[in-house]
């Protein structure tokens, strides 16, 4: 038996569910313990700049498509704390030590800085900023772990979406189905966004389609099947029962032979008994069985699921599976995760870096520059904010200015076109999955000299010989 102990911090909520309201607290607690000190040392109200990007990209990815930049900014424009949550934070008794003047911060505070990002659904690499963040210290620091979970997690599927799409083909369904796998009730919508702003053409998540604007899409499960055919006889029952009320929808056919129930429907498809849009294989060898059904069922749609991805899609085209839709669930919303930073670059107007091994950072307030030819990128240059490469396209934007947010939401259907436009020019090298050669990512000579100088300071700052 499990007993909560109340602790007396005033905050509790079992269930462990999240409001709006709550998304201030929703942060890492050396977040809040950093502004305390700041606030105690009189910098507070810094200029700071920090900037988020990934310093290695996944194992086998070429590329990462940015995704997740809508939240950040409802966040932000969200971002406060109420007197409950203060006192909540006072109870702990953590904060014993800091200075009345944090409270006050809190109490009256909100996001008043700029928001710099590429534009959700572009291309990106190694090193190159998804977002800077320019504000006054205390809230640049503590909005760090949510900016981080949003972009992190959405950039990761819409990659892997783009990937399948790229795959898959132009003209195959892509379903996203991984609800019941995703990390948690709230990762699953944001999963089902990204998967479909990154190519996937529905969801089957039904919050996530509504509240998307967009049309949920499903088939059955191998239970109603089950439950038909013990109750009244017959898998040839159960499918005629489901058709009742959705007439021609898809149908499962290996809950019990598949080929079997490909005969069984075949016939009332001939005769014309039957409409029927399309069936669903969700295990066995995906490659014989789907031959053998198209054989039966020449004009019918054939769905497959059962934990694939772009490896296994490849596989299955290569191998001449005939197979039009793709359910995508467990390997689409898990996997290597995007090991996205974020990291001061600018303080007061003072650039500055980590020369930590491996966690080497750039200094200053960047942009990232880059160029074509024709519709094919052809270099990605990291350069600073103010200069200027002639025919070379910034891609950083000013999103959110002084905690305003400067433009609405782009819909899903603007940023699937950019996704598909930014993959498609990438060299192919770059797409591939097997040892993908990402876009090499040069630094602009004045970036490359501030990294000099600033990385001379911070040594002799830091007394390193």
């Amino acid at each position: 038996m499990t007993t909560f102990i109340d602790v007396g911090y005033g905050y509790q909520n079992p269930e462990l569910n999240i409001s709006p309201e709550d998304y201030s607290l929703l942060t890492d607690l050396y977040q809040l313990t950093m502004a305390a000190c700041y606030t105690g040392e009189g910098i507070e109200q810094k200029r700071a700049s920090f900037e988020l990007f990934v310093r290695r990209l996944p194992q086998d990815f070429g590329y990462l498509i940015a995704m997740g930049l809508a939240q950040a900014l409802e966040y932000l424009a969200k971002f406060s704390f109420n007197s409950a949550q203060i006192a909540a934070l006072q109870n702990t008794g953590i904060f014993t030590h800091a200075p009345d003047r944090f409270w006050s911060l809190l109490t009256e505070g909100s996001f008043t800085g700029d928001v710099w990002a590429v534009p959700e659904g572009t291309a990106v690499f190694a090193n190159e900023p998804l977002l800077r963040i320019e504000a006054p210290l205390w809230q640049a620091q503590i909005v760090e772990t949510y900016l981080l979970n949003t972009l992190n997690y959405q950039t990761l599927i819409a990659t892997k979406a783009a990937r399948l799409r790229d795959i898959a083909g132009e003209t195959a369904t892509l379903l996203e189905f991984g609800t019941r796998r995703a990390f948690s009730p709230q990762a699953s919508l944001w999963a089902a966004r990204a998967a479909l702003a990154g190519g996937l053409d529905a969801t089957s998540n039904v919050l996530a389609a509504l509240q998307l604007e967009q049309k949920p899409s499903g088939t059955m499960a191998h239970a109603l099947v089950m439950a038909l055919s013990a109750l009244e006889g017959s898998e040839e029952q159960a499918f005629t029962a489901f058709h009742q009320y959705f007439p021609g929808a898809p149908l499962l056919i290996d809950t019990y032979d598949t080929v079997a129930a490909a005969q069984q429907l075949a016939e009332k498809v001939n005769s014309g008994e039957i409409t029927l849009t399309g069936v669903r294989l969700d295990s066995g060898d995906l490659v014989t069985l789907s031959k053998q059904v198209r054989s039966l069922l020449p004009k019918v749609s054939i769905f497959a699921s059962g934990d694939l991805d772009e490896w296994e899609i490849q596989r299955l085209k290569t191998a001449g599976a005939e197979i039009d839709s793709y359910g995508l669930g467990t390997k689409l919303v898990t996997g290597s995760p995007v090991n996205g930073v974020y990291k001061l670059v600018d303080i007061d107007g003072i650039p500055v870096m980590k020369l930590s091994s491996g966690k080497f950072t750039y200094p200053g307030r960047k942009q990232i520059f880059r160029s074509y030819v024709g519709d094919k990128l052809h270099s990605d240059r990291l350069g600073l904010l103010d200069e200027n490469f002639g025919r070379e396209q910034p891609i950083l934007e000013l999103v959110m200015k002084a905690g305003k947010q400067l433009k609405p939401h782009e819909n899903l259907t603007t940023i699937r076109q950019r996704t598909a436009v930014s993959v498609a020019s990438l060299p192919e090298e770059t797409r591939r999955l097997e040892n993908p050669v990402s876009v090499k990512v040069e630094l602009s000579e004045m970036l490359y000299e501030l990294t000099e100088e600033t990385k001379k300071l911070t040594a002799k700052d830091a007394k390193i010989k």
